[in-house]
């Protein structure tokens, strides 16, 4: 808390800096001090003021609104988050935080714990926009990180003295359990559907682990056949929009695999096919450098490639599995051959082996039959 003394009418007042609605208002506070007065009670008597308002919520009454201010939380992010996670916080904001709020009508001062709470509570119960029940504990955590941050500026611009969001109660994320393939099931996968038109995206998804973003961001640029490399470089996904983006998802996302010939044969062939599919489709080819694409150039959709997959599945009476995992099932595979974590995280571009760890960990049990059949005959009496 700042402040400054000042003479008015022969008295000494207090000038402290209160700030509402993030402007500087100073207050005007009397010591009942004259100006004569000695400078060791003068010191005392501003210390003293000084230190009440310090202890006492720093701003006075602000009439904004919560729902407007995460508005302007949600404005200003937008300079310093990339376009996939913007887009994501504004849709949770506009779908369910910001109409909750703005229905409440309540004021930023007038947001306290037991608000949030209730918030979270009734979210939890009836949240989902169907009318089929409550949202997940993930996503409540997502709100709860815009909530946060919200506050967190408020609190930066001195509008409230502190962030009641600190304490709050909220489901349990459970840990993620993973649909996948083992070995012999991948096989039958990739075997079952080698005549389908996605069977070389698949099969390049299935052998590198990608993410859906990753195989849809496959440029030509990416690989390169001279030196048998693929490099991840280039991501392709859906928020409101389709994002593209020359970067990957974090540096560790940022790889690259060595191509087996098999492998150069394929993105050969399909390189030849786009040659062709040129040529056919002359000016009204959608020219770009996407490799995964249909024959007039536009790249595949990300909720097509989930679309078709689950229908292929479905056609050829395979075991169902969401897309991504084809993704965990390379990385329960490499864990099945005895490959360490760190090859797994490196492989998978993991950003940290913990998150590596929580997913294929609980997997190893070949290693732990061993573990178990080595202890117990060595223990054998």
């Amino acid at each position: 808390m700042t402040g400054s003394l000042q003479i008015k009418n022969g008295t000494y007042y207090v000038v402290v800096n209160l700030y509402v609605d993030g402007k500087r208002k100073p207050k005007w506070v009397n010591t009942h001090l004259k100006e004569n007065c000695g400078k060791r009670e003068l010191d005392r008597k501003y210390r003293e003021i000084l230190s009440e308002y310090e202890n006492a919520p720093k701003v006075e009454k602000s009439s904004v609104k919560f729902s407007d201010y995460i508005q302007i939380w949600l404005a200003e992010c937008k300079i310093k988050v990339d376009e996939v996670t913007y887009q994501h916080y504004r849709a949770d904001t506009n779908n369910h935080i910001y109409p909750y709020f703005k229905n409440l009508d309540i004021k930023m001062v007038d947001v306290d714990r037991q608000t949030l709470q209730t918030y979270f509570t009734e979210k939890h119960e009836h949240g989902r926009m169907d009318g089929k029940g409550g949202l997940s504990a993930k996503t409540l955590k997502h709100h709860k990180n815009i909530i946060h941050q919200t506050l967190e500026l408020a609190v930066l611009n001195e509008l409230i003295p502190f962030n009641p969001c600190n304490k709050l109660t909220l489901p349990k994320v459970e840990r993620n359990t993973y649909d996948f393939y083992n070995l012999n099931e991948t096989k039958a996968f990739l075997t079952a559907v080698k005549n389908e038109p996605l069977y070389p995206l698949y099969y390049v998804t299935a052998v590198y682990g990608l993410r859906r973003s990753e195989v849809l961001g496959l440029k030509w640029d990416s690989i390169d056949l001279e030196n048998k490399r693929l490099t991840i470089k280039h991501t392709r996904t859906r928020c409101d929009t389709i994002i593209e983006k020359d970067k990957t998802k974090t540096k560790s996302s940022l790889r690259s695999f060595p191509l087996s010939d098999e492998m150069v044969n394929l993105f050969v062939r399909l390189k030849n096919e786009e040659k062709a599919n040129k040529k056919l489709f002359g000016s009204e080819y959608i020219k770009n450098d996407y490799i995964f694409k249909w024959q007039d150039g536009r790249p595949y959709s990300p909720d097509y490639i989930t679309s078709r997959f689950s229908k292929d599945l479905k056609k050829h009476g395979l075991k169902h599995i969401a897309f991504h995992g084809l993704r965990h099932s390379c990385g329960s595979l490499l864990n099945e051959q005895g490959f360490t974590l760190k090859d797994i995280q490196e492989w998978l571009g993991h950003s940290d082996i913990q998150t590596t760890a929580n997913i294929y960990l609980h997997l190893d049990t070949k290693r732990k039959e061993n573990i178990a059949n080595s202890l117990a005959n060595s223990l054998i009496v």
